[in-house]
């Protein structure tokens, strides 16, 4: 058979808990409300979306698809913020394109724009990985993540007191050769584009490096590392960065795959950084997908899978609960992002 339809059951046998609402209310630091970028909660009503909010214990859900248009701003602002001011926030983002027309005073412009997307009611700033993976600046040249010319956009966020949510690389196996090796290669055959071996790509170590550097060059800025920090398959290394940077945060976003099948270390980790773990879930709506999520923090279940495919599509293992604490709860899933994110002030 293929591998594709080799679908084996477990035959271990083991708790199952099903945790229909957060035992504490929850802060989705990082979600997608936008078709456009790769969110897929444009298509039901407003209605539909706070019921199942409330159904599942969301108070509060960040959208970070307000881009970097006014028009797409006002759209995100208007259709969601407006009509639920309690409920959403709503980030902006930069335009690498404009790089070209721009040149040199490209990374002013950008500042510049950061402002009037403040001014327009913008409540962060959104960083795709794009930067460091394809952004060019006007010579060609490819823009890593701490490119001293771009400092200038940090000191604009710190200024305007926003934090600065940034997806800076991929999981490892993303820049690994896609051969019986990567232990991601269903995933990436589904998905060719999210490959980026080097060459012509940096490397991964590249990556996480000037990632590393932005973070220590930039104290008065508040930055969140998106899907642990891009490292979560290396939680030691997320700790030390951490330890040395005060003003970084990291969200969970994505990575539940990664951190259930380590969950000793993850447990370690999320306990001993209780104050700088974000909930986030990333995902279109749906309740098993945040029940899951919940799942995996509050529970001592095993060996479960962390998605609804029979298949898991990042990986083809299964995950463990973290049955984390209460006092760490109530932190990972509400107090740390209203601090960070200066929310529900």
């Amino acid at each position: 058979m293929n591998l594709e339809e080799y679908v084996p059951l477990p035959s271990l046998v083991t708790k199952k808990t099903l945790v229909k609402k957060s035992r504490f209310p929850v802060i989705d630091a990082h979600n997608h409300l936008d078709e456009e970028f790769g969110g897929g909660w444009v298509n039901r009503s407003l209605s539909s979306v706070l019921a199942l909010l409330d159904d599942v214990n969301v108070k509060v859900l960040v959208d970070l698809d307000g881009g970097w248009s006014e028009k797409t701003l006002q759209k995100h602002l208007n259709q969601y913020k407006q009509k639920a001011p309690e409920t959403f926030r709503v980030f902006g983002g930069v335009d690498w394109t404009k790089w070209a027309d721009y040149g040199n005073r490209f990374p002013e412009y950008a500042a510049q724009r950061i402002r009037e997307q403040v001014r327009w009611g913008a409540e962060g700033l959104k960083i795709w990985k794009d930067l460091g993976l394809h952004v060019r600046d006007s010579d060609g040249n490819l823009i890593q993540v701490d490119d001293p010319r771009l400092k200038v956009i940090w000191q604009t966020a710190a200024e305007l007191n926003i934090p600065v949510m940034i997806h800076s690389g991929d999981p490892v196996a993303f820049f690994d050769p896609l051969d019986e090796r990567n232990e991601r290669y269903e995933e990436l055959i589904a998905h060719p584009e999210w490959h980026v071996p080097n060459p012509p790509y940096p490397k991964f170590e590249q990556m996480i490096a000037s990632f590393s550097r932005l973070i220590q060059q930039n104290k008065d800025t508040t930055f969140i590392g998106a899907h642990m920090a891009g490292y979560a398959e290396n939680l030691r290394w997320v700790g030390k960065l951490l330890d040395k940077c005060s003003n970084l945060y990291v969200d969970i976003s994505g990575r539940i795959a990664e951190l259930g099948r380590q969950p000793y270390t993850s447990r370690r980790f999320f306990i001993h950084y209780a104050d700088r773990i974000l909930f986030g879930l990333d995902e279109p709506p749906d309740k098993l997908s945040y029940q899951t999520a919940y799942r995996f923090l509050e529970t001592d279940d095993e060996y479960f899978n962390y998605a609804s495919s029979l298949i898991p599509p990042q990986g083809r293992w299964n995950i463990y609960g973290l049955y984390l604490p209460d006092d760490v709860l109530k932190k990972v899933y509400f107090d740390n992002a209203h601090r960070a994110l200066r929310i529900l002030q």
